[in-house]
């Protein structure tokens, strides 16, 4: 019995323009941070806490996401390339045939993503005066679901797609080949949904509320050993990881899993007062 689900879905949903298409991963991902700044919104309405400048706090990670993760991508995977053409790191165009063409960003890391927004954020706690590993408790929460959304843009661009599954079951992405597939975007998308479930049913508890950091240390070590386990069954972004133990996306999981289990273990002794 086949399992196969063949995908061959235009990544584009209109044409605003000639020229400006919009698709689905950018309407997703602007969705995503958006739900995910709804998220945090409710939370300081839970706590009673003022929301002035959270408005403010959505630009900072807008901003922060976007150049770190598309800095991340140009450092991490296409050195070489972006070194030669560096118009096009920050600037949605590609050269074709000697005319530059707008083809939206190529290429973002979430990883650079995730360090562009951690700057972003110790940039808005000094600014406004708040608590750094505070705000990234409640951040930790809606995080996920923004990440969530992201991957199900990647499903709809049929790209960062699962190696061969070698049976009668996957999904066939019929832009690239038509070769059964590990959908590793859902496997992403459906993990970082249920560590929001459990963000927020440990957001409850009273000592996740006194021991500031043990939140954002669940989601780091949580959200990025998904990751690093998600890479095993996913095809390598660039050529030559193809040489590597393990890929670029795993080596720099590690470090923010690091980070996450020290922060639980640290945060884990704090006494409720």
């Amino acid at each position: 019995m086949s399992a196969v689900l063949n995908w061959n879905v235009d990544p584009v949903i209109v044409m605003i323009t000639d020229s400006f298409p919009l698709k689905y991963y950018g309407a997703l991902f602007a969705s995503g941070l958006l739900l995910g700044y709804y998220i945090v919104r409710n939370i300081y309405k839970k706590e009673k806490l003022p929301l002035n400048n959270l408005d403010s706090l959505l630009v900072y990670v807008i901003v922060g996401t976007i150049l770190g993760a598309r800095l991340g991508h140009c450092i991490f995977y296409e050195p070489e390339y972006f070194l030669k053409h560096p118009i096009e790191i920050l600037l949605p165009i590609q050269k074709i045939g000697g005319v530059y063409k707008f083809v939206g960003f190529q290429g973002l890391a979430s990883h650079g993503g995730t360090i562009g927004v951690l700057i972003a954020i110790i940039l808005y706690c000094k600014k406004y005066k708040v608590n750094f590993l505070w705000l990234l408790d409640r951040m930790a929460i809606g995080v996920p679901v923004t990440a969530a959304f992201i991957r199900l843009g990647n499903f709809m661009n049929s790209e960062i797609y699962g190696k061969p599954t070698n049976g009668n079951w996957g999904v066939v992405f019929q832009r690239d080949d038509l070769i059964p597939r590990y959908p590793t975007q859902l496997y992403e998308a459906f993990s970082y949904l249920l560590i929001f479930g459990i963000l927020f049913w440990m957001y409850k508890s009273e000592r996740t509320k006194q021991a500031s950091g043990l939140l954002f240390g669940t989601f780091l070590a949580l959200l990025f050993l998904a990751r690093f386990l998600i890479e095993f069954f996913k095809e390598n972004q660039e050529s030559f990881e193809n040489n590597m133990l393990i890929n670029m996306g795993q080596i720099l999981s590690i470090p923010f899993i690091l980070i996450g289990l020290t922060l639980i273990v640290w945060k884990s002794k704090v006494e409720i007062k």
